[in-house]
């Protein structure tokens, strides 16, 4: 997967979260939705981290093909 392709991802991403929260304006989100919204939410996160490591790769000569997503019980625990 490329740079660009993640990039794709996460703008699709970006799309569909927005236009969950666009929905829950008013009476707010089903269950599904709200499930939903959690799981956009931790696809953004690994798709930022597998960028992130790509470009540190990268920086350091190294091959940015090695980068692997992590799983979401770790990206989700990272400090912002």
């Amino acid at each position: 997967m490329s740079d660009q392709d993640i990039i794709g991802n996460i703008d699709q991403l970006i799309a569909e979260e927005h236009e969950l929260r666009s929905r829950s304006v008013g009476d707010g989100l089903s269950d599904e939705d709200r499930t939903r919204m959690r799981r956009v939410e931790e696809q953004l996160d690994q798709c930022w981290d597998l960028l992130r490591q790509r470009r540190a790769a990268r920086e350091f000569g190294e091959n940015p093909d090695t980068a692997q997503a992590r799983p979401v019980s770790e990206v989700e625990s990272y400090r912002q």
